[in-house]
């Protein structure tokens, strides 16, 4: 029997992470099925109560619902870090047909700046964005010692201490990540940097995007002589996560790995 595992997500066009997933399952005999269950805004509960109606024994949780989706009736257990977090991600079925909310934006991020030599210990941090992955980073920030962390937000919205993309004229900052959707897949040629404002010298920049492999901020960042990183490596290890959650079992971070750039491959071709 092939049990369900679902995205929901608006608007939802992530064929990358669903590739990535049912790739994994495949390659190592699991009797899993990752599908996109693109939810309109007004349909988000109700959407969530279908997916279990129809069995699906887990859900990964994307934008906009991530702050939302805490106050599910559904959910009978909370795992610390999402409190700390204020933000669920990932959904697991119980045995009483409630569910478990997890994070696991954050130790996927987390992981992979270490990965990556990336200093955050006493840090000066931007985030960009304000949503329920912008908390995620910022946890993980934390926890990691960051000295300062600044969000930078269009309008504030549910963020009264963030600033405006305006202000970032002069501004200091050790590490700078994308927290907002924009530049990804397929409007890759948008940038979240503000035309006109140089990046602060000797940043280093972090796009949570994935799809494309290389943003137009990564590419800015790079021009302006900046070490720059994209999001694989957050999808690739709060994916593995994710699945341990749902099935018991922890996939190979390189099996994950193959997966991920094999359906970043085909998606790219396909376009």
């Amino acid at each position: 029997m092939t049990e369900r595992i679902g995205l929901i997500g608006w608007p939802l066009d992530d064929a990358v992470s669903e590739a990535m997933h049912n790739l994994v399952f495949q390659v190592l005999n699991m009797h899993y099925e990752y599908d996109l269950l693109p939810t309109p805004p007004d349909q988000f509960e109700a959407g969530v109560q279908a997916a279990l109606d129809e069995g699906y024994v887990g859900l990964s949780i994307t934008s906009p619902y991530k702050r939302r989706a805490l106050d599910l009736p559904q959910i009978s257990q909370i795992e610390q870090d999402v409190a700390a977090v204020g933000a669920v991600d990932t959904l697991t079925r119980l045995r009483d047909g409630s569910l478990r909310a997890s994070n696991t934006d954050w130790r996927g991020f987390g992981d992979d700046i270490v990965s990556r030599s990336i200093v955050v210990r006493g840090a000066d941090c931007l985030i960009l964005g304000t949503g329920g992955a912008s908390r995620a980073v910022a946890y993980a920030l934390a926890q990691r010692g960051a000295a300062s962390i600044t969000w930078v937000s269009r309008d504030g919205a549910g963020m009264p201490d963030a600033i405006s993309y305006d202000e970032l004229t002069g501004i200091k900052a050790d590490l700078i990540v994308n927290a907002t959707p924009v530049g990804g897949a397929p409007n890759v040629d948008e940038s979240p940097w503000p035309t006109g404002i140089s990046f602060p010298t000797g940043a280093t920049v972090y796009d949570l995007i994935y799809n494309p492999a290389e943003t137009r901020l990564m590419k800015q960042a790079k021009q302006a002589g900046l070490l720059a990183f994209g999001g694989l490596g957050m999808l690739v290890r709060q994916a593995a996560m994710s699945v341990t959650l749902w099935t018991g079992k922890g996939p190979p971070l390189g099996v994950m790995f193959d997966a991920a750039r094999s359906a970043l491959d085909h998606d790219a071709a396909a376009t």
